[in-house]
């Protein structure tokens, strides 16, 4: 599984975004599939999961409330629209596929064995 995360970008505080995920791969559809963020100097974070199906989600409480996920997987892809954006949202966002048949949310790093390369998002005051 190959994966190309694009969207990011500069806006000013209180904007949108939305990130977009395209998978390669026939799997995509069973697989859960996540975001994280990781801000300059800091760990990287897990921001929000999906089932694969799309019926489960779980957001971070930083986030929860003004990022939404979908996905359409008619189209290999995974969504972050992400709206009332702080500056504490600066961070490379990365989008992540569990491995193989595996549909259920989570928020652990591990969990996750596919890494798109990340798309910067900045957020001014």
């Amino acid at each position: 599984v190959q994966l190309q995360a694009s969207g990011g970008g500069l806006v000013q505080a209180g904007g949108s975004l939305r990130l977009s995920c395209a998978a390669s791969g026939r799997t995509f559809g069973n697989s859960a599939m996540g975001w994280f963020r990781q801000a300059p100097g800091k760990e990287r974070e897990f921001v929000v999961g999906i089932s694969n199906s799309g019926d489960r989600t779980f957001y971070a409480d930083s986030v929860k409330g003004r990022f939404t996920i979908s996905r359409d997987n008619a189209k290999n892809t995974v969504y972050l629209q992400m709206n009332s954006l702080k500056p504490e949202d600066t961070a490379v966002y990365y989008c992540a596929s569990r491995p193989g048949f595996i549909a259920g949310v989570s928020s652990r790093e591990e969990h996750y064995a596919y890494w798109g390369q990340g798309t910067l998002v900045t957020v001014s005051s």
